[in-house]
């Protein structure tokens, strides 16, 4: 069975000849992520078979996610603890033609935005993105505002959306992990209303106030410090990598909610010491509603938050390796119905580069089929083992295709590295199975 039939083999969409096509799709365009869906698929036949499943109005995007769903919800069962990060990104489509799309961070940009929920587990291993918003904003009205569905309760949805879960897999701790946007008030109040189903870890936005007329922030710098941790803080938006030293705090407090009373949260303070000179300190503050009692129960919600930077890496698969803002599709609907199936395309992605570092001795047959893995080792000019290969060896055959050297200092291969290789494999393969067809 390919991964493409682990993933959507259960999907139900009315007609057993959408089902098949939604799973040949899956594995078409997992083979070439970069290339336009014409590229990926192999014929006019298949090309034009293609184009009318995105345009069914059969192929409902939540439709085509719910066998996936199903599959990630399984994956949950085996872990204690489930991560899921919420973020929104952008997705510029500016000088295409297609209906339905709305002004991005520019009133004269053409886009939409899409905010999924990614789940991991706190060692970082993608299990499934969970739900997602896809939407497009209205034109600023006369009197400069927008009058479409205010934006803020897509993450107040998606706390919910974790707490259901949380009542279907009580043996699992889920965890809803988000940055600055999502500390909203009426989130945090919904969480305690919903008596804390899943945890939630927020990072602080907004200085609030407190009962005695003083300062969040300004209490939190007061607390007395836990104990200070040093970690590699990777390269990233014009920053260099280097390593980081932090101070940390945590305490327990109540916000003040308005006239309605008070909010108890958990607030963790950590804090950059002796920062290089011309770098901004790394300073994070996390609300949630987790006690801290230790150092050791503050660490654990830093390296949660620290997890979060996972859906920016899905962001960047979604966009680089898998080239989504060059879809040329008709309407925003059959671009919500293409996202159903990239994203689950980029989590396997990301899920392949993970697992093959935290988990390098795993069968390789249990990711790949005999063909892909006998493929790697082929266009590596290395003969292929009797017996299966371990996932480790597979996956640095495949990024070893894709650019990765493989040397002693170049650490573990990447996503980008990945994707290239996964190609050229899939490229390989169909050559194989061609040959053999006659």
């Amino acid at each position: 069975m390919s991964w493409a039939q682990d993933e959507f083999g259960t999907v139900d969409l009315g007609d057993e000849r959408l089902n098949g096509r939604a799973v040949l799709l899956a594995e078409r365009l997992a083979a070439e992520p970069g290339e336009s869906i014409p590229n990926a698929c192999r014929g006019w036949a298949e090309t034009q078979a293609a184009y009318r499943f995105l345009s069914n109005d059969k192929t409902d995007w939540q439709a085509l996610l719910a066998s996936h769903w199903t599959a990630s919800i399984e994956r949950m069962r085996q872990h204690k603890v489930v991560l899921n990060i919420q973020d929104t990104t952008e997705l510029d489509f500016n000088g295409r033609r297609t209906r339905g799309l709305g002004p991005l961070s520019y009133e004269t940009q053409r886009g939409m935005y899409l905010h999924p929920t990614y789940a991991i587990s706190p060692a970082r291993e993608p299990l499934g993105v969970m739900d997602a918003w896809m939407w497009a904003r209205q034109p600023k009205a006369a009197d400069g505002k927008r009058h479409d569905i205010k934006e803020s309760q897509r993450w107040i949805e998606g706390d919910e959306r974790v707490a259901e879960r949380a009542r279907e897999l009580p043996e699992t701790r889920q965890v809803y992990v988000a940055d600055r946007e999502a500390d909203i008030m009426a989130l945090l109040v919904r969480a305690r209303d919903l008596d804390h189903a899943a945890d939630y870890l927020i990072r602080c936005q907004h200085d609030r106030a407190l009962p005695d007329g003083s300062k969040l922030w300004a209490q939190l710098q007061q607390t007395p410090e836990l104990g200070q941790i040093r970690f590699s803080l990777p390269a990233g938006r014009g920053r260099k990598a280097r390593m980081v030293r932090q101070r940390i705090c945590a305490n327990s407090m109540e916000l003040r909610h308005g006239t309605k009373g008070t909010l108890p949260v958990t607030c963790v303070l950590a804090e950059e010491i002796d920062a290089p000179a011309g770098s901004k300190p790394v300073v994070w503050r996390l609300l949630s509603n987790r006690p801290v009692q230790s150092l050791d129960d503050a660490l654990e919600l830093i390296e949660w938050y620290r997890a979060r930077w996972e859906i920016e890496l899905f962001f960047l698969i979604l966009k680089e390796g898998c080239r989504i803002e060059a879809l040329q599709l008709g309407d925003v609907e059959r671009i919500e119905t293409a996202l159903a199936l990239y994203m689950v395309v980029a989590w396997r992605i990301n899920r392949l580069m993970r697992l093959g570092r935290s988990l390098p001795e795993l069968p390789a047959d249990l990711l790949f089929e005999k063909q892909e893995w006998t493929a790697a080792y082929a266009l590596n000019r290395k003969a292929p083992p009797k017996g299966v290969p371990k996932l480790g060896e597979v996956i640095r055959l495949i990024a070893q295709l894709g650019g990765f050297l493989g040397r002693k200092h170049d650490g573990e291969p990447g996503a980008k590295t990945l994707w290239l290789g996964l190609r050229d494999v899939a490229v390989s393969v169909a050559v194989m199975q061609a040959m053999r067809d006659g």
